[in-house]
């Protein structure tokens, strides 16, 4: 071979090794400690340097739920920050019902992750129960360290004017009898879409749900909202982002209470996906999230 075909070959293969040392640099777990001493996983991807995202997974979800946002090319230029929510994935799993109940704990957990992460005035995402989370983190805490904030079907409040019925299936994934849980889980799992994933995708998710801590799911329905107490204050942006077909969360209700208790608030509803268009839609909602994050004023 010749010396110029050598060199061409070699600056081809350092440049690929740079870009994977960048790569991993970027990629970062991490643990913290919440104020009641459950460990919470983290995760960071995209550029370290770039403005914050911090994204909140849902019921019986983790990290692994924002697959497609923290893989896109789209959002590589943002720093991509999501953590286990307590009871789920790699984070503590305590069995006291109170450390689900309590609202201002996932709060607490929340404003642990951005202080640890030192993330500068990040946009919250949050999906399902993620909304939840955002709302009594912005009771407890105020919008000061936030620059803006992004419901993806959200659970505004826990009623059932908000919330499609599934009593069969919630006292299930309650049930104390392995097969009865499990189903339950599945039949949860498969109701978060319109358009089904692939089957790698869903049995991977469906394992992932299968690791959340029983106590945790019992203790959700009661879990304490601070909606109607936080969301009338905040002035930073804010998008409700919500699938037309959601078969878990009612959207119009949902919307129309969001809007009650927030006007200013902007709305943008998929037609086509179901509770998680993050998953169903992904790259429109990456090119959406992309232009909301880009129109911030900072």
């Amino acid at each position: 071979m010749k010396n110029s075909s050598v060199k061409r070959w070699l600056g081809v293969w350092l440049m690929l090794v740079s870009l994977a040392t960048t790569a991993a640099a970027a990629d970062k777990h991490y643990t913290v400690t919440a104020p009641d001493g459950v460990q919470l996983a983290v995760q960071e991807a995209g550029n370290p340097t770039g403005p914050a995202i911090v994204f909140i997974h849902g019921l019986l979800g983790s990290r692994l739920n924002w697959e497609q946002q923290t893989a896109s090319p789209n959002l590589q230029q943002y720093r991509l920050i999501t953590y286990d929510l307590r009871g789920h994935g790699l984070s503590g799993k305590p069995d006291a019902p109170g450390s689900y109940r309590e609202g201002r704990r996932y709060a607490d957990d929340l404003a642990t992750v951005l202080k640890a992460s030192r993330a500068t005035r990040p946009v919250l995402v949050g999906w399902s129960l993620g909304g939840v989370v955002m709302s009594n983190y912005l009771a407890a805490y105020g919008e000061k360290n936030i620059s803006a904030l992004v419901y993806v079907d959200g659970v505004i409040e826990l009623n059932s004017a908000l919330l499609v019925a599934h009593p069969e299936v919630y006292s299930g994934m309650a049930s104390n009898d392995l097969k009865t849980h499990l189903d339950a889980v599945r039949t949860f799992l498969s109701l978060c879409f319109h358009t089904q994933p692939d089957t790698g995708t869903f049995e991977r998710l469906l394992a992932n749900a299968a690791m959340a801590s029983w106590p945790m799911t019992k203790a959700t329905p009661s879990m304490t909202v601070a909606a109607a107490q936080s969301l009338p204050k905040v002035t930073v942006p804010l998008l409700a982002l919500y699938g037309a077909k959601d078969a878990l969360v009612n959207t119009q209700s949902s919307l129309a209470r969001l809007k009650e208790l927030n006007p200013r608030s902007q709305t943008i509803v998929y037609e086509n996906s179901g509770h998680a268009p993050f998953v169903e839609e992904a790259q429109r909602f990456n090119r959406d999230l992309a232009t909301f994050v880009d129109g911030i004023p900072r």
